[in-house]
């Protein structure tokens, strides 16, 4: 493997630590400024999102569009996304993951605005839905690879800095349901957009006053934009360990994922309220940051089979809705595929950027979050459709069992089963800080 992609049972490459070395490595190990302001950004933006699919399922369902409206809507967000990421990828390392992502978050301010107006004034068409929904996936695709190549310029614990933001990220969709659950019941969907807008508003306000020197990567210089997605195209491909657990998660895509929001949360809100279909996306969550912290506190030498051998209880959500269990027994399922979820995310996500340099990481990080939701709209569209004909429960017992047949068959993927966590770099003598310096360059 090039640029540290460790095969089975080889030591990774150390040269991967010197080429994406943290900007403040003398600093705190986690909780420096810069990340500090990064943490409460993704904080902040993610209520919003955990807020977004009780409205939209809500508002939609009150509009008489169903399960199918709900799906495809949420299908013209992940199409474009997935269509956009890989060229955010190379914006992200040509231009700076930061200003990217402040740009996205302002054009969503915009979008979420404007779909407030349109629930507030009752004139809502789907197709209007689907397009709002298809800018949003844009400026998402221009946000996600700054996810990944920010976190290990400002932090020196990758994994701890992961745990801590993925935590936040929960207890944030933890919060978000249950308060869009209750806006939903008191005031109407419109007032659920209206604060989503605001909290895109707040993070981009955070993200702007990161400070951090420019990567080293030039700018407008060197091989063009179609070189830059070759290159990192290749680089994506020299990692077995990488690709063959995307090309599994495309099935857990289809099966599990896609249809469970739009078949969960028809589900929950036309048998048990909007506001039990909060709570229960709050106990995700809360399991979710679960998931979180114990991953703060577990490093393993294989990241990527125990994240699998966590990843085992993610189906269990959509078990508990397809058996038709009483609220309590949804919401303790919640938990659990929760709390297996944050696990998986964060061992993924670390093994992702310790094992890449950064100055192809956006584009690469690009690449395998194209790969791993390329089928969610498919599993999305067709979750109406295939519900009508086998039975929504149905459908949902048959993402539990999809989701044991990939986590075993990721166990037996011996690249993925054998990498090797790469630990972090130790301290070195302080550099001038840059966030000590109102002259930094913004990366």
């Amino acid at each position: 493997m090039e640029h540290g992609g460790a095969e089975a049972g080889e030591e990774p490459d150390r040269d991967v630590a010197r080429v994406r070395e943290p900007l403040e490595e003398a600093g705190p190990r986690v909780w420096s400024r810069n990340f500090t302001l990064f943490f409460a950004a993704r904080a902040v933006a993610k209520t919003g999102d955990g807020m977004l699919p009780v409205a939209l399922a809500a508002g939609l369902l009150a509009h008489g569009m169903g399960a199918s409206g709900v799906g495809l809507a949420m299908a013209a967000f992940t199409v474009f996304f997935v269509g956009f990421v890989i060229f955010g990828g190379v914006f992200s390392d040509r231009w700076g993951a930061r200003w990217m992502m402040v740009a996205a978050d302002l054009v969503r301010v915009v979008t979420q605005g404007t779909a407030a107006v349109l629930f507030l004034t009752g004139h809502v068409v789907l197709w209007q839905i689907c397009l709002i929904g298809a800018v949003n996936g844009i400026a998402a695709g221009a946000f996600q690879p700054g996810v990944a190549s920010v976190v290990p310029r400002v932090v020196r614990d990758v994994q701890g800095a992961n745990g801590a933001i993925r935590t936040a990220e929960a207890l944030a969709m933890l919060i978000g349901p249950a308060v869009a659950g209750v806006l939903v019941a008191t005031v109407s969907a419109a007032g659920v957009f209206a604060v989503h807008a605001g909290t895109y508003a707040v993070g981009a306000l955070l993200l702007g006053l990161i400070r951090l020197r420019e990567p080293a990567r030039r700018r407008g210089e060197g091989p063009g934009y179609l070189a830059d997605l070759v290159e990192g195209w290749h680089e994506f491909r020299s990692r077995t360990w990488m690709w063959s657990v995307i090309l599994l998660w495309m099935v857990l895509m289809v099966t599990l994922w896609g249809p469970q929001i739009p078949l969960t949360s028809s589900e929950i809100i036309l048998g048990h309220g909007a506001q039990v279909y909060g709570l229960v996306s709050a106990a995700l969550g809360g399991g979710t940051a679960l998931g979180g912290v114990l991953a703060m506190r577990i490093r393993p030498r294989h990241p990527l089979r125990a994240g699998t051998i966590g990843l085992f209880g993610a189906g269990v959500y959509s078990v508990t809705v397809g058996l038709g269990l009483g609220a309590p027994w949804l919401a303790l399922g919640a938990v659990v595929s929760g709390t297996a979820m944050g696990f998986w995310g964060v061992m993924w996500m670390t093994s992702v950027q310790t094992q890449v340099p950064g100055p192809v990481l956006g584009r690469i990080h690009a690449y395998e979050v194209a790969g791993s939701v390329a089928m969610l709209p498919v599993g999305q569209a067709l979750a109406g459709p295939v519900a009508a004909v086998l039975g929504t429960r149905t459908v949902l017992l048959a993402g539990g069992v999809a989701t044991l047949l990939v986590g075993t068959a990721l166990l037996a993927l011996r690249p993925a089963r054998e990498l090797t966590a790469v630990s972090p770099p130790p301290p070195r003598p302080r550099d001038p800080d840059p966030s000590d310096r109102s002259s930094s360059p913004s990366g």
